[in-house]
């Protein structure tokens, strides 16, 4: 580019035609004074030959000379200008050319270049999109090893749970409890064949069936009544399904990462238990008649050798005697709680319903312990927040017997100087009844046994040792047979409060 523009500003060709008009003004200058020359000696010699005188031959020849030279200079005047204007207008053409020439030449440089940085563009495009490539090939190699390898383990994992699930559906298959699984729609998933025994259907006519759909089956119809449409959660409640099958229920929701995906139904068959339980209540209901009737004889014929009716007694004996109604009075007492959850394992414990006053109930059973809370030295206190309470509908023996059981076992259980308080008042339309004592109280981990039969804990063994372990079983009955609810608060070493209520019907 440097080059073509000293080219441009002192143009070769430019040089060449001056150096033309150099030659030709040269030649013409040369040519006309050869010419005047020869012209002079031709004029001199003709002149001369005609005989002109010499002066007058040298003034013609020196007017000669003057007008040669200036028609010499006139002459190179006129060729100078005239290829001045040739040479000028050729050289204007010549220079136009060339500006033509150069703008092209420019034009065709600025493509070249335009060209050649594209070129440069592309190769680095092309390099940095071949590294891209390669890169993004390196990683698609990094991401297709890392994807077979979780590949494998998904496929392992996969195996394994499949394994799993296999080894479930095993067990499911041969569990000996029927079970139904119900989906978050309320769609039975699953049925075992345990189950299909119980009910009586095959599961190809129940399955993905939901529970509203499952009711019309005769079958399915006491389980519905009990869990309902929502499958509701309880625990070992029974259903009496007929023809000697008798199950025990348990419906539980079916929990994963706090969000509940389905039920599960268990099915436990108790028919045996049931069976084993009903000659347990029947050997225990005779066994008592019959300890009744001669338990009640020896107690009369101790109390008539006691009140001397067959004769004087001598004092060593009367002791003795004593001590054996005491045991007999023991005995009888135990025949008779005996004989009491013999009832209400049969359901006939509650025979004898009326309208009663239940304060003057339970002012009766509390004036009956004065004696031995005063024995004790026991603060023995019964207060009434209200002042007057409705009759409610009662078996008066079996109510009075709940409330025995329950200051028996306040003044039992809390030590000398220690305080029991019993209170009545009326709460939300409930007769509530309330013994609270400062005695030993239950153990955390025993409290859930306390309503149940034969359980004493063994700190209250130790205190008292006469007793059945019945009395709270009992009680619990007996308020539950009346719509009641029954419940305690208890602090080992600081003493039990027990609560009930029951029903006042308007």
């Amino acid at each position: 580019m440097e080059e073509f523009e000293k080219t441009k500003r002192k143009p070769k060709k430019l040089t060449i035609t001056k150096k033309l008009f150099l030659y030709l003004s040269l030649l013409i200058f040369i040519t006309e004074t050869i010419f005047i020359l020869s012209f002079r000696n031709f004029l001199f010699t003709t002149l001369k030959n005609l005989e002109f005188e010499e002066t007058v031959l040298k003034k013609n020849i020196q007017e000669f000379y003057n007008f040669s030279f200036k028609f010499l200079f006139f002459t190179l005047f006129l060729c100078f200008l005239i290829i001045f204007l040739i040479l000028r207008s050729f050289e204007k053409s010549q220079r136009e050319k060339l500006n033509l020439l150069a703008e092209k030449l420019e034009q065709k440089n600025k493509e070249i270049e335009k060209i050649k940085e594209e070129e440069i563009v592309l190769r680095i495009r092309e390099k940095a999109k071949s590294e891209e490539v390669e890169k993004k090939l390196a990683e698609l190699e990094k991401s297709r090893i890392a994807l077979l390898n979780i590949l494998e383990d998904v496929e392992e994992a996969r195996k394994k749970a499949e394994e799993e699930k296999n080894k479930t559906l095993a067990i499911v298959e041969n569990f000996v409890d029927g079970l139904l699984i119900f989906d978050k729609n309320k769609k039975l998933i699953l049925i075992n064949p345990q189950a299909e025994i119980f009910l009586k259907f095959k599961r190809e006519k129940v399955i993905e069936k939901s529970i509203q759909d499952l009711k019309k089956f005769p079958e399915f119809q006491k389980i519905f009544d009990l869990v309902g449409p929502e499958i509701q959660s309880c625990f070992r409640e029974e259903i009496n399904m007929g023809e000697n099958l008798i199950l025990e229920l348990t419906s539980v929701p079916i929990i994963l990462e706090k969000e509940k995906i389905g039920s599960l139904i268990i099915l436990h068959d108790i028919t045996r238990e049931k069976y084993i339980d009903q000659l347990k209540t029947e050997f225990v209901s005779l066994a008592a008649h019959q300890l009744r009737t001669p338990l009640s004889g020896i107690k009369w014929s101790l109390k008539m050798i006691l009140d001397e009716d067959l004769g004087p007694v001598p004092p060593e004996q009367k002791d003795f005697l004593k001590k054996t109604l005491i045991a007999n009075e023991r005995l009888i007492r135990l025949v008779n709680d005996l004989l009491d959850v013999t009832r209400i394992e049969e359901g006939r414990f509650l025979y004898k319903l009326e309208e009663k006053d239940i304060v003057k109930i339970v002012e009766e059973v509390f004036n009956s312990y004065l004696d031995l809370a005063k024995e004790k030295n026991i603060t023995f206190e019964l207060e009434k927040l209200k002042e007057s309470f409705p009759l409610i509908s009662v078996d008066e023996e079996k109510i009075k017997l709940a409330i025995q059981n329950l200051i028996e076992n306040a003044l039992i259980y809390t030590m000398p100087n220690g305080k029991v308080k019993v209170t009545l008042d009326l709460q939300n339309g409930n007769f509530f009844f309330k013994v609270q004592d400062t005695g030993i109280g239950i153990p955390r981990h025993l409290q859930e046994r306390v309503f149940t039969k034969f359980f004493r804990s063994p700190t209250a063994a130790k205190i008292d040792t006469e007793g059945s372990g019945l009395g709270l079983f009992i009680t619990k009955n007996i308020i539950e047979a009346h719509q009641g609810k029954i419940w305690f608060e208890s602090e080992e070493g600081k003493g039990t409060t027990f609560y009930f209520t029951l029903p006042i019907k308007k």
